[in-house]
């Protein structure tokens, strides 16, 4: 049985809404699924019929909306008047319309790749994740010369996941204006031993990745602990504290 009623409340970007019935009764929810493959969105005030299914849960739901709303007209090629009808209207429609067929000018010396502006960006970001396994294998090399402390490996993978972590909580919390993490304790978790999930977060969550400030101390903190592993776990350091007349 067929119910008609009157879209009442709709939230385009949540895909749902609720439905009045023409005949008195309680509103009742509606899914954009519902109303199937269409042309144009629900909107508040649309007329349709529907019939009355339940959810998971047993609530009320309309299914298989259709609306009662007159179809738009396509939009067709507007009128030609006056002296478009001549041979020189006819020239001028065909000059615009071949203006409008083409592409648009890329200048002087541009060429077809120019339409990309960003693929050397991205193409430099993939450089930059090349830094992980490069500093994994001087950690093995290191490891493999003078041995490292076992905890050493767990201590990057725990902070690098840590890290990762607050990058995606801190996106989810720009998204929905909700209280911000401090840039100061991003480059805290990268100083310590974070950077590896930090640089992740930002090419795979496409956060903290635009931000030039940000972007410069990021990679200030990076490079401050590669050098404090290798002053700490290479003989670097004690080859610099002896001396030449040394005992």
């Amino acid at each position: 049985m067929r119910v008609e009623g009157k879209v009442i409340q709709w939230d385009d970007a949540k895909g749902y809404g609720f439905i009045a019935p023409s005949a008195s009764g309680p509103k009742i929810f509606v899914h954009a699924r519902a109303f199937g493959l269409r042309a144009r969105r629900p909107f508040v005030g649309e007329r349709v019929t529907y019939e009355v299914g339940l959810d998971g849960q047993g609530k009320s739901r309309a299914m298989n909306v259709r609306s009662l709303e007159p179809k738009p007209a396509p939009a067709g090629p507007a009128p030609q008047r006056g002296p478009q009808h001549g041979p020189q209207g006819q020239a001028r429609a065909q000059t615009q319309a071949g203006t409008a067929r083409r592409p648009f000018p890329r200048g002087p010396g541009a060429s077809a790749g120019t339409a990309r502006p960003d693929t050397g960006a991205a193409t430099a970001s993939n450089i930059e994740l090349w830094l992980i396994p490069l500093f994994a294998s001087l950690v093995l090399l290191t490891h493999l010369a003078w041995p490292l402390p076992h905890a050493l490996w767990g201590l990057y993978m725990a902070m690098s996941l840590a890290t990762f972590i607050v990058y995606a909580l801190d996106k989810r919390a720009a998204r929905l204006g909700q209280w911000r993490v401090k840039e100061v304790t991003l480059h805290g978790l990268a100083l310590l031993c974070g950077w590896p999930g930090a640089l992740l977060a930002q090419h795979l969550l496409r956060h903290k990745s635009a931000k030039a400030s940000f972007r410069r101390t990021f990679w200030l903190s990076t490079v401050l602990n590669i050098l404090l592993f290798v002053f700490l776990f290479t003989p670097l350091v004690p080859s610099l504290l002896r001396q030449p007349g040394g005992v």
